[in-house]
């Protein structure tokens, strides 16, 4: 069985600007830009019946209008051990809410609930040992100035991940899209 998560599509425009920052890290496994994504709901390993009952809960909650997403800036994880270099997205009032709804209907279906607190990102690379809290100073340093970019998100997405070491290839297994929206990405 495959990890599944819940998140929010990054368009190809915005990937492509996202991927400007790659590269300059000793010991970073960059994320391809085509899987950037922002996480709404991490599930992991989980059964063919939770799966089930979570697509259903996701298809069957409430209409909501596309929303604004934005990321304004590089930051990375873990301090003293850094383990992921990230654009930040701001947590609107919006997103919270989205994130809650799918944290909701994972509980509902049987999913351990989330311990870990929402940071909304997308992740740019996964870090290894040999990339250093100085390392990583310094490469948030060289990148300069974050550019605030926006897109809208017009569906939610239930992902899957394939065995790997993490960062990929992430597949969508099912979309939810949002009330009026018409989704320019590939139908899965």
């Amino acid at each position: 069985m495959p990890c599944l998560f819940t998140g929010l599509e990054i368009p190809p425009d915005i990937a492509e600007r996202l991927s400007f920052f790659r590269g300059g890290l000793p010991g970073a496994r960059w994320i391809e830009p085509g899987d950037y994504h922002v996480t709404l709901r991490f599930l992991g390993e989980i059964d063919d019946v939770i799966a089930a009952d979570l697509d259903a809960g996701l298809a069957e909650a409430r209409a909501r209008t596309p929303l604004t997403v934005t990321l304004d800036g590089l930051a990375s994880f873990g301090g003293d051990r850094p383990r992921a270099l990230y654009a930040s997205v701001v947590p609107t009032p919006d997103l919270i809410y989205l994130q809650e709804e799918h944290e909701r209907i994972a509980r509902r279906a049987g999913a351990a609930p989330e311990r870990r607190k929402f940071t909304p990102h997308v992740t740019l690379a996964r870090l290894n040992r040999e990339a250093s809290p100085e390392a990583v100073a310094r490469r948030l340093t060289e990148a300069g100035v974050f550019p605030r970019l926006s897109f809208t998100a017009r569906r939610a997405a239930l992902f899957s991940a394939r065995t790997s070491r993490g960062g990929g290839p992430y597949l969508v297994e099912a979309a939810y899209p949002f009330a009026e929206a018409d989704f320019e990405g590939d139908e899965e």
